[in-house]
């Protein structure tokens, strides 16, 4: 998250948070795509994580992407910590120099790949001149955690000293992984609980899809991904497959009351960034934080308490799938396909949810729990997990056909899902290759990665 949202509005109700997703509803004409990807950099010259300070230091490669860009400063406690772009994109930075885009709401995946095609050239432009690299890897493959620099974000400061209270992995999350995701609009409740329903239950097969960390400290780890592996021990509080989104009557409310007791990290006023880990929003809202009394609820509050949670699929203003590893660009742009097709068209979000209709809780949550280290081997309801990845692409497709957008040479989306097409023909992801190359050309080292991993 680039910047932090601005809003003193007082909220003083609970059908005021209710409204407030409410109010991302769109009529269906102006449904956009924003897509989002992390990018772990490193710097050429022996492979090293690429601190903050410095010449040559992620501060430079921000300070010379504003230049190229024209783009303006974000800025925290006097730190450059992103870029803000006219048309709604952002460039943030993740805690351990993850280096991300958030794009611009945009109408058709062609967009989205141009818009991409575009941040890269810039950035490399810039990172070249500074002897800065980025790995493709959805978790950095060589660096210990200790070794991983950390960006001088307030709000990652909080949520660092608060991680290790709630699970045994989630510094691991903010300073070593990177994922890709899309964000999607609605046009009503209805709407936003069938695709919620539709991209919870199939989160798994694009984690499957899209599995590319095999790699941690310098070796295998054991998974395919390991980014969604660390995941599961990360904050149970605001992580996982959100098991209310398919109980009977899901829908605003249900979400805000999950969120009320999911327990905040920060309250920010002015400049400043209060450290109220644990607390509840209830007891901001009635004015009885024990470290802010008399302190209440704003919009701004509300938006970025919303912000820190981290299910599988995250519901705010849109709706942001988030199951998946980072890849070269080609799966960034995949990624975004992939959920257009099956949740833009009215047809495919039917047929995708006639695929997980009948899973109970325990079917998604075992799959949830087998999938990163098995991938597509992995089985739900007596299939393998690449049968239902070849019958969800075959609905995206036609989702994606049907809504006929086409590039200046004619082209539909469908041609995006040709990467993930071809990882299901194989019944191979982008892990397995790596890990396939380290046992053999690579000669068990992971050092080639940084030439051939790379954007």
């Amino acid at each position: 998250m680039a910047r932090d949202t601005s809003d003193t509005t007082p909220l003083t109700t609970r059908d005021e948070l209710i409204a407030w997703f409410a109010e991302g509803e769109k009529p269906r004409a102006r449904f956009a795509i924003g897509t989002e990807h992390e990018k772990v950099p490193f710097y050429r010259d022996g492979h090293r994580p690429v601190p903050y300070a410095g010449e040559k230091g992620i501060r430079a490669l921000l300070e010379g992407l504003g230049r190229e860009t024209g783009w303006e400063a974000i800025e925290d406690a006097g730190n450059l910590i992103g870029l803000a772009g006219a048309e709604g994109g952002a460039i943030s930075l993740e805690p351990g120099g993850q280096f991300e885009l958030s794009g611009a709401p945009l109408a058709d995946v062609h967009a989205t790949a141009t818009e991409l095609r575009t941040h890269l050239d810039a950035t490399t432009r810039v990172a070249d001149g500074l002897g800065i690299g980025f790995l493709d890897l959805g978790m950095s493959p060589k660096w210990t955690r200790e070794e991983t620099p950390v960006m001088p974000k307030s709000r990652y400061k909080i949520m660092a000293a608060y991680m290790p209270k709630v699970g045994s992995l989630g510094l691991d999350m903010m300073l070593r992984t990177a994922t890709v995701q899309v964000n999607l609009d609605f046009a009503s409740e209805a709407d936003m609980v069938a695709k919620m329903r539709v991209a919870l239950a199939l989160q798994p097969v694009a984690t499957a899809l899209f599995a590319n960390s095999p790699f941690t400290d310098g070796r295998p780890n054991g998974f395919l991904s390991r980014r969604s592996e660390i995941w599961r021990d990360t904050d149970g509080d605001r992580t996982g497959m959100l098991p209310r989104a398919f109980e009977p009557g899901f829908g605003y409310e249900s979400y805000v009351d999950w969120l009320l007791d999911m327990p905040m990290y920060f309250v920010k006023r002015g400049e400043t960034y209060h450290d109220v880990s644990g607390a509840s929003f209830r007891d901001l809202m009635a004015g009885r934080l024990a470290t802010l009394p008399g302190e209440r609820a704003t919009v701004s509050d509300w938006a970025n308490h919303a912000s820190t949670a981290f299910p599988e699929v995250r519901l705010k203003r849109f709706i942001e799938m988030r199951g998946s590893d980072v890849g070269g660009p080609s799966m960034i742009a995949a990624q975004a396909a992939f959920w257009v097709g099956l949740l833009y068209d009215e047809a495919s979000l039917a047929a995708a949810w006639d695929i997980a209709k009948n899973w109970n809780a325990c079917d998604r949550e075992g799959l949830r729990a087998t999938v990163p280290r098995l991938g597509l081997a992995a089985r739900i309801a007596g299939r393998s997990l690449g049968a239902v990845a070849a019958e969800a692409l075959t609905i995206a497709r036609a989702g994606l056909a049907a809504r006929a957008r086409r590039d200046a040479q004619g082209r539909d989306e469908t041609h995006f899902l040709q990467p993930l097409e071809a990882i299901v023909a194989a019944g191979r992801s982008l892990a397995e290759e790596r890990l396939a190359d380290y046992e053999g050309r690579w000669q068990r080292s992971v050092e080639p990665a940084f030439t051939e991993c790379v954007f």
